[in-house]
């Protein structure tokens, strides 16, 4: 499957940009506008979307979309920020088992409380150490094995919109080495964990000779 990174470095003068980074639905809709309208039922997962917001020294505020499908950046209201397009497929056919690669992921971890608890089924947000530990699993069954993890606790990802959206938001950072490509690249295009659809579970992967 071809898969598309596209780079978009915010403007700070767009007022479009500034009300999107500030409401999780209104950042939802304009990355969903930005694939063909017709996809129906699970439009999101037709078109492969994965998004993330990310804020770098080097190149500043910026959103990376994943999609399966190119966009359509004619869509984006004018001066909203400059627009770079990656091809995901090279580097997904160069990753080998025993391969180290640096990885940063946005997670929303969560468990779903058992008969022990009072509140049986409810789910409930994990942070701090037990944030690291829902990635370790999460990254072993994605077929990573983390050699170093930086956590660092963001802002919950809210929403504006009557169903009032909240996700906590947990950026993993660090080395690991592939132990299953399969699954690794599987976990690139699907996403990992809650909160797709809002800006979590982009798992970016560079190559590095550690």
């Amino acid at each position: 499957m071809t898969a598309w990174l596209t780079r978009i470095v915010l403007d700070p003068r767009s007022h479009a940009a500034r009300r999107d980074l500030g409401d999780a639905d209104a950042l939802h809709k304009r990355v969903m506008s930005l694939v063909p309208d017709e996809l129906g039922e699970q439009a999101r997962a037709k078109a492969g979307v994965l998004y993330r917001y990310d804020e770098t020294g080097t190149v500043g505020p910026h959103l990376l979309i994943q999609t399966g499908l190119p966009i359509d950046n004619s869509r984006l209201p004018a001066r909203y920020g400059s627009l770079a397009v990656r091809d995901l497929t090279p580097l997904l056919d160069l990753l080998r088992a025993d391969m180290t690669v640096r990885y940063r992921i946005v997670g929303n971890p969560t468990k779903r409380l058992g008969r022990t608890s009072e509140r049986e089924g409810k789910l409930v947000a994990l942070r701090g150490m037990e944030a690291d530990q829902w990635w370790h699993a999460r990254a072993e069954a994605s077929g990573l094995i983390l050699h170093t993890l930086i956590s660092t606790a963001l802002p919950d990802i809210r929403g504006k919109g009557p169903g009032r959206v909240q996700h906590a938001a947990t950026r993993f950072d660090g080395i690991a080495v592939i132990k299953d490509p399969g699954l690794v690249r599987h976990a690139v295009l699907a996403g990992i964990g809650r909160g797709k659809a809002h800006g979590c579970g982009l798992l970016s992967l560079a190559l590095t000779d550690t």
